[in-house]
């Protein structure tokens, strides 16, 4: 097994939430479907979304300079395979219903947590961008539960029996 294999293999068995990731400005409208998403700090709230460049949405997000984090809720699969995959633009965005952050960027009606942001840095590493997002607003739904990718799978989150003791 190659070393690149092996990694991927290993990745798979990371529990990650499923995003999809929009951005609308002059470069037009685009989006896609990551996990490789995570907070860097609180102060100022600042999140990290990795992007290949060899994806046809990398030009769209380097010229626009900022997008919206769309945490996916449990239901959102189809939507999320519709995001990751070679469906056009237009279909994508006419599966959900959205509405604007300050940003412009789609946020998603239904997502768990949306996080609108401006990109701030750009850090280049081998085949993907590491975007470096300051988050101007978070629009959150908490009547919904997360969906996570996991050993190559969605698994829908709900809400727990018990909480920890303390």
């Amino acid at each position: 097994m190659s070393e690149q294999q092996a990694f991927r293999d290993a990745m798979s068995r990371l529990g990650a939430a499923v995003n999809i990731v929009t951005t609308d400005g002059p470069a037009g409208m685009a989006g896609f479907t990551a996990s490789a998403v995570c907070s860097v700090t609180d102060s100022p709230p600042t999140l990290l979304v990795c992007l290949n460049r060899n994806a046809s949405v990398w030009p769209v997000f380097q010229a626009n300079g900022q997008l919206c984090v769309n945490t996916l809720a449990a239901g959102h699969e189809a939507l999320s395979g519709l995001f990751g995959g070679k469906t056009p633009m237009e279909e994508r965005f006419a599966a959900a219903r959205w509405r604007r952050g300050v940003t412009g960027s789609p946020q998603l009606d239904g997502a768990v947590v949306s996080f609108d942001c401006r990109v701030e840095q750009v850090v280049p590493v081998s085949t993907h961008d590491v975007l470096l997002c300051r988050v101007l607003e978070i629009s959150r739904n908490d009547d919904t539960h997360g969906l996570v990718w996991f050993d190559r799978h969605y698994h829908a989150l709900s809400r727990p029996v018990c909480g920890l003791a303390s």
